[in-house]
C-alpha cells in the first residue's frame, strides 16, 4: 500500500512566489507518484493565512485547474505557527504523512526524497536540518546560533538548525492534536510528542521571490514566545537575583548601621539606604515567586480559539 502525501505550505502574502512554488511541488508529486513513493491521493495544501493580496484567488485557480492542490483559508492572519498548525491538523485525517515548509522555495524539495525513506523505515518524524549558515549575513548567523544555544541552555529541547520543515506521521499529528497552548512554538512542541526520529540535512537556498515575511520585529517576538512557552527559568533567575539582592540589603543594612553608630553619615541617610535596598530586594523576590505561579497558570489557562477556518478546498 503506498503512502498518501500531503505536503503543508502556510502562505501569507505570496503571489509573486506562490506560481513557481506550485510548479515545483507539482514536478515533485508527480516524480514520486511515478517511482511509487506516495499514492494519486497526495496533494499539496496550501494555508491562505489572511493574506491582504491576492494569494487566495491563485490558491483557489490552482484548485480548479488541478485538484492536487488543495487550498484552506484562515478567517484572518493568525500567525505563520498557526496556519501551519490549522494546514496540519486539516490533512491529518486523509494522510499517512504530511510535510511541512515554507512557500518561499528555500526549503530544498529534493529532500522530500529521503524524508520519506526515512518514514519508510519506521520513523514518525523527520526533521529537515540546514547543513550549515553561510548565505547568512554574519548579525543573522550569530543570532541565530545564539538563540539556539539559549534555548538549550534554558532546558528547551529542540533541534538545532531546524526550522519548521518536517515530516510528521498520523500517529505524530494525533500527538500533536493533544497540544492545546495557543501561544505556539512548534519547534519546541514536536519534540516533546517523542516517537522514533531522525533528521536530513539540507542546503537552504535563497528566497525565489517577494519579501520575508518574518522581519527582525517579528523575529524577536517569535523568539521570546520559544523562551516563555517552554521554560520558566527566566522567573526562577528574578527569585534568585530577588533573593541575592535581599541578602545584599541585610549586608548593607548593617554597614549602614555601623555607619551610624560611629557617627560616619548624615541623620537619616542610614534609615533610607537601607529601607530602598532592602525594600527593593523583598519587592524582586516577591515578583519572582508569584512569577513562578503565574508562569505555570500562563501554561494552562489560554484557551482561546488558535484559528477558525472560512473555507476548504480539497476533494481527496
Amino acid at each position: 500500500m503506498t503512502t498518501t502525501l500531503y505536503i503543508v505550505v502556510p502562505c501569507y502574502n505570496e503571489q509573486e512566489v506562490l506560481p513557481e512554488t506550485a510548479a515545483r511541488l507539482g514536478g515533485k508529486l508527480e516524480a514520486l507518484q511515478a517511482s511509487g513513493k506516495i499514492s494519486p491521493e497526495s496533494r499539496v495544501l496550501f494555508v491562505d493565512d489572511g493574506s491582504a493580496d491576492s494569494t487566495w484567488e491563485l490558491i483557489a485557480g490552482l484548485h480548479r485547474a488541478d485538484k492536487r492542490f488543495s487550498g484552506l483559508k484562515l478567517s484572518r492572519n493568525k500567525g505563520h505557527q498557526n496556519a501551519l498548525l490549522a494546514g496540519l491538523m486539516a490533512a491529518r485525517e486523509k494522510a499517512d504523512v504530511c510535510i511541512s515548509m515554507d512557500a518561499d522555495l528555500q526549503d530544498d524539495i529534493n529532500a522530500v526524497d529521503e524524508m520519506l525513506a526515512k518514514h519508510a523505515g519506521g520513523c514518525d518524524i523527520v526533521y529537515g536540518v540546514r547543513s550549515g549558515r553561510k548565505a547568512d549575513t554574519a548579525f543573522k548567523r550569530g543570532t541565530a546560533q545564539g538563540y539556539y544555544k539559549l534555548l538549550a541552555a534554558l532546558g528547551v529541547n529542540i533541534v538545532y538548525n531546524h526550522a519548521d520543515y518536517r515530516l510528521m506521521s498520523r500517529r505524530a499529528l494525533e500527538g500533536l492534536a493533544g497540544f492545546r497552548e495557543a501561544n505556539l512554538f512548534l519547534r519546541g512542541i514536536v519534540p516533546l510528542i517523542g516517537y522514533k526520529t531522525a533528521t536530513v540535512e539540507y542546503s537552504r537556498g535563497e528566497r525565489f521571490a517577494g519579501e520575508s515575511k518574518y522581519p527582525l520585529r517579528k523575529m524577536l517576538s517569535f523568539a521570546l514566545d520559544g523562551v516563555t512557552s517552554f521554560s520558566v527559568r527566566p522567573i526562577r533567575l528574578i527569585t534568585a537575583a530577588g533573593f541575592l539582592i535581599f541578602l545584599i540589603s541585610l549586608a548593607f543594612l548593617a554597614w549602614t548601621l555601623f555607619q551610624k553608630l560611629f557617627g560616619y553619615t548624615a541623620a537619616g541617610w542610614s534609615t533610607l539606604m537601607g529601607s530602598i535596598w532592602l525594600l527593593g530586594g523583598l519587592q524582586l523576590l516577591a515578583l519572582g515567586v508569584i512569577g513562578e505561579y503565574v508562569g505555570k497558570i500562563y501554561y494552562e489557562t489560554k484557551a482561546r480559539p488558535k484559528y477558525l477556518v472560512e473555507e476548504l478546498l480539497d476533494e481527496s
